[in-house]
């Protein structure tokens, strides 16, 4: 009886211990961590923010390293607008995979087709900025571009976006080769959601008679659509961040794009480009200035998906 105790007793200490040590690398990585990382950037932001003021500085569009006057709405502009715009072709692209894999392909094929886009994600991101420079750039700075400068530079409004010279380094080829990117890491999240769908609400909906695009319309785009928008904003964490791929893309010039042929700036293509080149304590500082706004949207937009990727979850186990 005693033994049987002392080793109940051993066996509670040990999961004590276990809960402990798990507990503490969960705290490291969830909340110290971060918080660490923010405090760090702030401080070596600090004399930035002192100097320009966070309103100002994300309100200019100065960058003279020479007068040493640095404004973030530039770069942080450029991020957006790439992001955007990657997103924008990408989540239909993803959404149509997702459904192809859950819905449309054949049982024999299914692991076949999901390993290829998985592999898809697992590729360096300078190696997608490699095959940017030296194959899609051209394709769209001699034949693509040029093209449609010709048949929809007259066309009102729409005209506006293809003016320019085409080079192919510019907002389009970024965006393009961004949303490529990012297509397996969407189409896995979203093929997830589906998947999450109980069998038994399909299967009712084809007992009714209910054909297969009905079903994917009413009864799992429905449902899952929370979940289909923080695979999105999830996907928009990481394209907030790539950074090699677009300063191979992107022309690393410190403009506002007016179309789709300009070239421009993002806060990581500034970031990589220019950190070696900063020789003074302000010029550093704005850099790290740059890295904590990035910092800290890609923190919320992470957040915010989360969110509401639990909330299937917790609907359906509710």
């Amino acid at each position: 009886m005693e033994a049987r105790k002392k080793a109940l007793n051993q066996a509670k200490l040990f999961e004590n211990v276990f809960k402990v040590v798990l507990g503490s690398a969960a705290l490291f990585v969830g909340i110290l961590l971060p918080l660490v990382i923010f405090i760090s950037l702030y401080k070596e932001s600090s004399l930035a923010i002192n100097h320009f003021g966070v309103i100002n500085f994300l309100t200019s569009t100065d960058w003279d390293p020479v007068a040493e006057k640095f404004g973030g709405l530039v770069p942080l502009m450029g991020t957006f607008i790439a992001t955007f715009l990657a997103t924008l072709i990408a989540a239909p692209i993803s959404i149509g995979i997702a459904i192809f894999l859950v819905e449309l392909s054949p049982n024999k094929l299914k692991p076949v087709f999901s390993t290829a886009i998985e592999l898809l994600a697992g590729i360096p991101s300078i190696i997608y900025g490699m095959w940017g420079l030296f194959v899609m750039a051209p394709l769209f700075g001699e034949k693509i571009e040029p093209w449609l400068t010709e048949n929809f530079q007259n066309v009102p409004l729409v005209g506006k976006l293809f003016e320019g010279s085409p080079t192919g380094i510019d907002v389009m080829t970024t965006s393009l080769v961004l949303s490529i990117m990012i297509i397996p890491f969407m189409s896995s999240v979203v093929k997830d959601a589906f998947n999450m769908v109980p069998s038994i609400m399909r299967e009712s909906a084809y007992a009714l008679g209910a054909t297969k695009w009905e079903v994917i319309k009413q009864v799992m785009i429905p449902i899952t659509a929370s979940s289909i928008a923080g695979g999105l904003i999830l996907s928009v964490g990481r394209a907030l961040g790539e950074t090699m791929a677009v300063t191979f893309l992107a022309g690393n010039v410190n403009q506002i794009p007016k179309s789709l042929f300009d070239p421009f700036t993002t806060i990581t293509v500034a970031l990589a480009n220019q950190f070696t080149e900063a020789d003074t304590a302000i010029y550093l500082s704005s850099l790290y200035f740059l890295a904590l706004i990035l910092f800290v949207i890609s923190f919320f937009v992470l957040y915010l998906s989360k969110i509401m990727l639990l909330r299937l979850e917790k609907k359906w186990k509710v």
